[in-house]
Order: structure tokens, then sequence, then C-alpha cells
């Protein structure tokens, strides 16, 4: 439990250098929302789904569909299911965030996050993410668990 809050600290003190080297301390100290995946958009009003996508993750290390379109002000609820035998995940973020996020749980593998651009789903389990694109681009996602980003387990979405 001690390794896991230190672990944990120290992530946490890893996200905060790298938000103020970025510039973001000033959105926190606004009150703005801005945080990982806030180039796509923001977390989405599940009162107010427009389009609903299935998602499968398998122990493939795939996502099924790799890659999804969505229109620009969409707000679309992932409905995430885990058809393998171990837990997997779906982060929605940039190439650079995921690749970071990746490596520190390689560094810190018992780590355990809840953010809203992101859901763990345990084997043979489904879940949820609703999400509001409110740019147009094309934009990543990926399982953040140790060694399935580097398997190749990330997808796209295309924004338009």
């Amino acid at each position: 439990m001690k390794s896991v809050l230190i672990a944990s600290a120290l992530a946490l003190s890893l996200l905060s250098l790298n938000a103020f080297a970025h510039g973001d301390e000033g959105h926190a100290a606004s009150g703005e929302k801005e945080g990982h995946a806030a180039t796509m958009g923001l977390p989405g009003d599940a009162n107010k789904v427009s389009k609903t996508m299935e998602v499968d993750m398998s122990d493939a290390m795939r996502f099924t569909p790799s890659t999804i379109s969505v229109k620009r002000g969409e707000t679309v609820k992932f409905v995430v299911k885990n058809t393998g035998t171990m837990k997997h995940e779906m982060v929605l973020g940039s190439i650079n965030e995921l690749k970071e996020h990746a490596a520190l749980m390689i560094k810190f593998p018992e780590m355990e996050h809840s953010d809203p651009n992101q859901i763990a789903v345990e084997p043979g389990k489904a879940g949820e993410l609703v999400w509001k694109f409110s740019k147009a681009g094309t934009f990543d996602f990926a399982c953040l668990q140790p060694g399935h980003f580097e398997a190749g387990m990330r997808g796209k979405i295309v924004v338009q």
C-alpha cells in the first residue's frame, strides 16, 4: 500500500511538473477544466449524447474499430467492451500525452487513475465513456496498461 501511495504521489508530481513546463498552470488557476485530451474537446454530458459507438478491446492488443469518425460538436458515448482475459482501458489524448502516460504506467504498473478521458474495464465487462468533440482534427486513443500501447493497442478518432 505504501509503495502505491509513493508511486501515485510521484506520478502526480511528474504530471504537475509536465503541466507547468507546458504552461498549463494558468488554466488550473483560472478554473478552466483543461487537461488531458483538451485538444479534442471536453467530458460530455450523458444527457446530451448524440452518437453511441461500441468499441471492443481484446487480448490481441487491438481496438475494434480502430478508427472512429465523428462530427465536430457531437457528444459521443463509447460503450467499451473488454472481450479479453486481462484488464484493458480506452484513454483519449494526443499521441504525446498517451506516450508519456504509457511510460509512467510501465514504471508504476499498480497506478490507478480515474480521469474523464479514460475508462478501465475488467475482463468480460463493459464500461462507458462520454466525450464532446469540440475541435476538428485527427486524435488518438490507446490502452495504457503496461505493454499494451507498445504492442499496438491504439486507434484514431477523426473529427470532421
